[in-house]
């Protein structure tokens, strides 16, 4: 659906898209979207005879990173983005991005990822009419306080895309909305994926009721409450949370506290269906170790749903937990890298963002109001009207 309405209004800039090497395919996507949403559009005449570039076959902007035999990188690109409402996209998280050293393959990190992204932005040399960087999961966005003497990364990051003159920064669902606090006049745009998820859902767990006697929204832990409030809200269904007491005396050798005890805040979810709903899937362990919880408590149906997928020490963990019986199904967004393996697991389903994405590109594009993308209540309930 297109966002905004068929109006006069006419684009800030020529729109054009710099999706980095970590994210090509789902920027490719966006870009195919965005030709077919302005060639749909009513306006669309009318604004083609005034803005060069309204309709193209292709809004990707070609770039590439050289690497010298020190590891020194840098940026060029290799086409005029003067003038343009630059939207650069990158996945600082995407492990399957690799580089070349001295004949040595190696696959690049967050850091890198980040130092890239910076590259970019220098190389366009303050030429564009604006610049957005949108980045989906936040670099470091979940070390968010000093607890000892410890670096803020994500927030001296923010910092330094304004001081480079970004003018807006948009991500998806952040662990602690809060680290905006950090560039406190321009912010970051936060983006819900709640809608996807439930509309991914509904269309993929045909057997799933969403009443309150079927089905439990729960949290691995303390840190998604705000997160299974909203849905059990909106959806009118209960929910629950897991509290894990820890030792805090105490500190293994992964320098964890141990776990004392496991307690499930919330009512008997005996027979009845669960949505586990968390940001991410880092090692896996705090989801798994809640389905089996919840199953010794007599759950049916377990879906996972999480917005990054990014299962750092592999699927082995899940592969174990499906055969197993502990969970059914697990839903992931391709905001991040999705790999073929996991694909294709008989298990995993994928949440495609690409079409809001592009949405709230053209969007953005227009300077026009995007509520209805961070207020997706009025859509969810649609949904489930229909479902039920």
């Amino acid at each position: 659906m297109t966002i905004h309405p068929d109006t006069d209004m006419i684009p800030v800039a020529p729109l054009k898209i710099l999706a980095m090497e970590n994210c090509i395919e789902i920027g490719q996507e966006i870009s195919d979207h965005i030709r077919e949403i302005r060639s749909s559009s009513k306006r669309t005449v009318n604004i083609t005879n005034n803005i060069d570039g309204y309709i193209q076959d292709n809004y990707l902007v070609s770039y590439h990173i050289e690497t010298h035999h020190t590891g020194e990188r840098h940026a060029v690109i290799d086409e005029s983005v003067r003038g343009t409402d630059l939207f650069i996209l990158t996945d600082v998280v995407n492990r399957n991005s690799t580089h070349h050293i001295n004949a040595k393959h190696g696959y690049m990190t967050p850091d890198e990822h980040i130092m890239d992204l910076k590259r970019v932005i220098s190389a366009c040399h303050g030429t564009p009419h604006r610049i957005n960087v949108i980045m989906p999961y936040l670099y470091a966005g979940r070390y968010n306080n000093r607890k000892n003497l410890e670096s803020l990364d994500c927030a001296l990051t923010l910092q330094d895309m304004i001081r480079m003159g970004i003018s807006n920064i948009i991500t998806f669902d952040a662990h602690e909305p809060r680290v905006q606090n950090a560039i406190p006049i321009q912010g970051i745009d936060n983006f819900p994926t709640s809608y996807q998820f439930i509309k991914a859902i509904i269309n993929n767990e045909p057997d799933i009721s969403f009443d309150k006697d079927s089905l439990n929204i729960v949290s691995p832990d303390v840190g998604g409450m705000s997160r299974v409030v909203f849905y059990s809200n909106i959806m009118e269904v209960n929910m629950g949370m897991f509290y894990r007491r820890k030792d805090y005396s105490v500190t293994n050798e992964n320098g964890e506290h141990p776990v004392v005890a496991i307690e499930f805040l919330g009512g008997d979810i005996n027979g009845k269906d669960i949505i586990i709903v968390d940001d991410m899937i880092d090692t896996g362990k705090s989801m798994i170790n809640t389905a089996l919880e919840l199953k010794k408590r007599g759950a049916r149906k377990i879906i996972m749903a999480a917005t990054f997928g990014l299962f750092s020490q592999g699927m082995c963990a899940f592969d174990m937990a499906y055969n197993e019986g502990l969970i059914d199904r697990l839903y992931t967004t391709n905001l991040t890298y999705c790999t073929d393996e996991l694909k294709n697991k008989p298990y995993y389903k994928m949440v495609d963002m690409s079409s809001p994405l592009a949405n709230l590109f053209d969007t953005i594009n227009y300077d026009d109001s995007f509520s209805v993308l961070t207020d997706q209540a009025t859509l969810i309930k649609q949904l489930l009207k229909e479902k039920r």
